[in-house]
Parts: C-alpha cells; sequence; structure tokens
C-alpha cells in the first residue's frame, strides 16, 4: 500500500511539474532592440504602447524587455541582422541605413511623395506586400512606417531657397536624401540619428535635416539656432522608411494563442498607427524649439526643388528595371496607394 502511494505521488508530482513547465513555457519576454533613447517619442509613443497591449492582450502572457540605444550591442545598420540572427527578438529601424540593401522602399523616400504620415505608413505596408516581400524574407515585418515631414535644422543661417545650402554640409539619413541634398547644392554627410549631436556639437556639420520628433532624444534644439521647413500644404521633401521587424523563428516559437496575438497587434493597422504617432510628436517636438527662429520654405521656391529632384526618379526607375522589375509600374504603385490611403479608403 505505502508503495502503492509513493508511486501515485510521485506521479502527481510529475504532472504538477510538468503542468508548470507548461504554463511557463507559455510566458515570453520578448528583447525589443532600437537605437534612440528610453525618452525618445518612438520609444514613448509607439514601442512602449505596443509592448503594453501585447502584455494586455496575453493575460500578462508575453511582455517585452525593451533595450534603447543600442543596449544589446552593434550600431544603428545591424539592426536588421540582429532581428534576423535572434540577437532580439523585435528591432525598429530604417531600412535605409543600410545603403541600396532595400532599394524597392527607397521610392517612398523620394522629394515629395508624403504629406500624411499614416496614410503614407499604410500605403507604404500594401506596398511592400505587393512589391518587396523578397527584400524581408530574413524576418517577420510586424509594421513599415514612415516620419513626418523632414526639417532643415541649421546653426548659424536659415534655408529660403537651394542657394542658402551652397557650401554647407548637411546631415543625410538614407541614400535617397543624400543624393537630393546634393542636388541642391549641399554636401551631404550620411550619418545615423545618435551621431547628429555630435556632429553638430563639434562643427562637423552646419545643419542636419531630421524630423521634429527627434528634439527631446537628441537635443537638437540646444545646438542649432534655425528651423526651415518646407510649406505645410506642400508634400514633405523627404521622409525616411521605418520597419518594425520580429525575428522569424521566435514567432514560429509562440503558441497559437501568442501568434494571434502579435498578428492583431501588427500588419497595416499598426502601420498606421505608427505613422500618426509620429505625426503627434512632431507637434510636440516642435514645441522645445520656440527660442529659436523658424521659417517656412515657400511653395514657388519648392517647385524648383521638384524639377531638381525629377533624375531622382528616373535613376531609381532604371535601378529597378535593371534588377528585373517594373520599375514605372512601382512608382506608379506608390502613388496610387499613398492616394488611397490619404482618401481614406
Amino acid at each position: 500500500m505505502k508503495t502503492r502511494f509513493l508511486k501515485v505521488a510521485a506521479a502527481a508530482a510529475f504532472t504538477a511539474a510538468a503542468l508548470g513547465q507548461a504554463a511557463s513555457a507559455q510566458e515570453v519576454t520578448l528583447k525589443v532592440h532600437h537605437f534612440l533613447p528610453a525618452s525618445s517619442y518612438a520609444q514613448t509613443l509607439f514601442i512602449q504602447p505596443w509592448c503594453d497591449r501585447i502584455a494586455k492582450e496575453s493575460n500578462n502572457k508575453m511582455k517585452c524587455q525593451i533595450y534603447p540605444s543600442m543596449q544589446l550591442g552593434g550600431s544603428p545598420p545591424q539592426l536588421f541582422e540582429q532581428a534576423r540572427d535572434g540577437v532580439a527578438d523585435v528591432v525598429w529601424t530604417l531600412p535605409g541605413y543600410t545603403a541600396g540593401r532595400f532599394p524597392s522602399v527607397e521610392v517612398f523616400e523620394m522629394p515629395f511623395m508624403m504629406q500624411s504620415p499614416e496614410a503614407t505608413s499604410k500605403a507604404l505596408w500594401d506596398y511592400v506586400d505587393q512589391y518587396a516581400k523578397a527584400e524581408f524574407k530574413d524576418v517577420k515585418p510586424l509594421a513599415f512606417h514612415v516620419h513626418g515631414d523632414g526639417v532643415f535644422h541649421m546653426t548659424n543661417k536659415p534655408i529660403r531657397t537651394a542657394a542658402d545650402l551652397k557650401g554647407l554640409k548637411l546631415r543625410a539619413p538614407t541614400r535617397t536624401t543624400t543624393k537630393f541634398i546634393a542636388l541642391l547644392g549641399a554636401t551631404p554627410v550620411p550619418m545615423p540619428v545618435p551621431q547628429v549631436g555630435d556632429a553638430l556639437s563639434k562643427g562637423v556639420i552646419d545643419g542636419a535635416v531630421l524630423p521634429y520628433e527627434v528634439m527631446p532624444a537628441m537635443k537638437i534644439q540646444e545646438l542649432v539656432k534655425f528651423h526651415s521647413e518646407t510649406d505645410p500644404a506642400e508634400p514633405a521633401f523627404y521622409t525616411s522608411t521605418f520597419i518594425f521587424a520580429m525575428n522569424q523563428a521566435k514567432y514560429d516559437s509562440l503558441s497559437p494563442e501568442l501568434k494571434k496575438v502579435i498578428d492583431r497587434n501588427s500588419g497595416q493597422s499598426l502601420s498606421g498607427i505608427a505613422g500618426k504617432a509620429f505625426f503627434e510628436a512632431d507637434a510636440e517636438g516642435k514645441k522645445l524649439t520656440t527660442k529659436n527662429t523658424t521659417n517656412v520654405i515657400p511653395k514657388a521656391e519648392l517647385e524648383n526643388w521638384k524639377k531638381l529632384s525629377q533624375p531622382l526618379f528616373d535613376a531609381w526607375v532604371s535601378d529597378m528595371n535593371a534588377k528585373g522589375h517594373n520599375g514605372k509600374q512601382m512608382l506608379d504603385g506608390a502613388k496610387s496607394l499613398i492616394a488611397k490611403h490619404a482618401a481614406g479608403k
């Protein structure tokens, strides 16, 4: 009898342990990595709210551990590989930080393509789904988005015309914007956002093109005196594309229940949420620049800039054709999707 009791007790203990392991196996902590400080609007208005939603919807079975400012090591251009290789479970970064690797989405970074970050972000998700899936096959994309209007932030003088850029060294974020800044007459200096503050303070550059939303994270408003915006009635002279991506193996390892939580919080909807968050962050960031001087570059001047930008579109279409795509169809598709979402369709 005693032997039988011990066997039953042992079996019960084993079952309890197994159940405990199964329960703990469902508790997942995602390592989320990005390049801006924890105080950045990217984290407070987009990444942290996303983490809060997946925790709530999973009854806290799935949570985030956010690592801002590249705390897991590496540099911003390496974030995509970190998501691919599992160094991080989720990353937020710019495809444009690895110049030429993701050429299909560069069309969204062309001058004067974007006016509404929310609509353009939704369009970008749809565009990748139609034309650029192969470029992102090594990860599981959760969202694609753009930021708000790019603004000139200058140390010594405002920008009113392209002539004001002659002889100046200007930070550029991506390959496309680098080319456009050169066409406008300035000397572009490509660099990720975290390097901008140091470059401004040391006089390496005379200014930078950035959206207002990065002001608090990088304290750019303390390093420059002038902010030159483009006419708000016109599309932005530049924007950048972003990806919020998950390691595919990590996603595959999730239970069906947790996969559904991720699926509900990704895709076109999340892309639009991100675009809207960055638009709202611009208004907050601009509040920090009130002690400086701000001017608006008028539509008449921007018409000249649009003419200068045409070779960029022609070169991109040719590049896509050379890669075996229909570049004109892709360009028209991007414009059509932006217009569709801008109209609320």
